[in-house]
């Protein structure tokens, strides 16, 4: 879709939209929070459906009594509370997130509201055994958590391509079940979210006159709108596939797994000129929450902040203008020629059966290209202090048992990637990087 076409639609999104109100408890209690109360309606393009949803991939974790990290639920029931308060009605979980917990702690949280209040999202995560046993078993499984007789968003989960679709869905005989599930009213709406090629996701759009898909969850960004890169597939590809069948988007990782919460300095100086007073995320997702075919975009609100950072953008939502529009495409390009990694922190290459915490070794390297922290050589001004400070940095970030240089290059990360990052190359790319810092040898 190019500018003007977007423009076109985005313009009478605030019009058209359906709206829920954002603060209507607080305004009923005389809260004394001014900036709570000017909180507006909730942005809806689909009736019903607020625009933010909740990702529950990332729930605030605490430490239990034996030292173990587990999830906070008293944090969680607090989080859930406030975003059902201010029209954030879509939660998004999987049997996979956080071990496996996710489900559990997102369903403790949302059942001490009614039902008919919050709308759940949860996922066919068949990845290590896709049976039509297990995938039937890990549904139902999914229902009992819930306590409740329907799911109101299914999906196939991530699927990879054609061949991953047929080998854990379509020649298993488990979609016969699912579109029998949906027929009876159990399942409201089937999709599927996808990271893969354009082979790929054309492959699954070819399939939806046989199984109709009533939405479909996307990567989809001011970044990845055009600059994707390696075997993903650019968003405006898809999105314009999805438009035209008129099949609902979900967006996930609209923040590029929070790439786009802090950019470079200059970057952030342009957005800071327009917007003083707005996040360097907001803008993120004022781009996604712009486009009208989108049913809600998830975010991973690990903290209150987070939430009510959101809310703030969401509630009296204001659609990008054109020239807006145009400088997130030039900070993009921009974005397009850091030599990053690209990884989104999605954890699902944990854990590394040796110990790397590769998320964690992804960011600090990412973040210190973004932040042009790192060391460049000798011919750099103050050298020797950077480089001292980048591998005390190093360290502190990635505790030393952890770092790239233990990776034997097993593999068993790779299949996993939803990114599709060839993680041992990476990590053998920045233990290389690493190693030429301390041993001040660069190439």
């Amino acid at each position: 879709m190019d500018r003007r076409e977007f423009l076109k639609r985005s313009g009478a999104v605030a019009a058209a939209a359906g709206l829920a109100a954002c603060a209507p408890k607080a305004a009923e209690s005389g809260s004394s929070s001014q900036e709570e109360a000017a909180l507006g309606p909730m942005l809806q393009h689909f009736p019903g459906v607020g625009v933010l949803g909740y990702g529950c991939m990332r729930w605030p974790m605490t430490k239990d009594a034996e030292g173990n990290d587990v999830i906070d639920q008293e944090k969680v029931n607090a989080l859930v509370d406030e975003a059902l308060e201010h029209g954030v009605n879509y939660f998004d979980t999987s049997p996979v997130y956080l071990r496996g917990d996710s489900e559990r702690a997102s369903a403790e949280a949302l059942n001490r509201h009614p039902r008919e209040s919050w709308l759940l999202a949860t996922k066919l995560s068949n990845f290590a055994n896709a049976t039509y046993e297990n995938s039937v078993k890990m549904y139902r499984r999914s229902l009992k958590i819930f306590k409740t007789d329907h799911i109101d968003y299914y999906l196939l989960h991530s699927i990879g391509s054609a061949e991953d679709f047929n080998r854990r869905f379509g020649s298993t005989g488990i979609m016969d079940f699912l579109l029998k599930e949906r027929e009876a009213g159990r399942i409201r709406n089937l999709g599927f979210s996808i990271h893969s090629h354009k082979e790929g996701f054309d492959s699954m759009m070819e399939l939806h006159p046989k199984y109709h898909w009533d939405f479909v969850q996307i990567q989809m960004n001011y970044l990845d709108w055009t600059h994707a890169g390696g075997r993903n597939t650019n968003a405006d590809h898809m999105y314009a596939e999805l438009s035209a069948r008129g099949i609902p988007v979900v967006i996930m990782e609209p923040l590029r797994g929070g790439g786009l919460a802090t950019l470079t300095k200059p970057q952030t100086a342009r957005l800071k000129a327009i917007e003083p007073d707005r996040s360097v995320a907001s803008w993120a997702f004022r781009f996604v929450g712009s486009f009208p075919n989108v049913l809600t975009a998830l975010s991973g609100m690990t903290y209150k902040e987070h939430l009510e950072d959101n809310l703030r953008t969401f509630c009296n939502f204001k659609p990008l203008s054109e020239e807006e529009f145009k400088m997130l495409e030039e900070i993009a390009d921009e974005q397009s020629r850091f030599s990053l990694v690209g990884c989104t922190g999605c954890q699902y290459c944990m854990p590394c059966p040796y110990g790397i915490d590769i998320p964690g070794i992804f960011r600090f390297y990412d973040r210190s290209v973004v932040d042009g922290t790192y060391v460049k050589g000798p011919e750099q001004e103050r050298y020797a202090r950077a480089r001292r400070k980048y591998l005390a940095e190093y360290d502190k970030a990635v505790e030393s048992a952890r770092q790239a240089d233990h990776c034997i290059s097993c593999g068993k990360c790779v299949s996993s990637c939803p990114q599709h990052i060839r993680i041992p190359r990476e990590l053998q790319r920045i233990d290389k990087y690493i190693e030429e810092i301390k041993q001040e040898k660069f190439e």
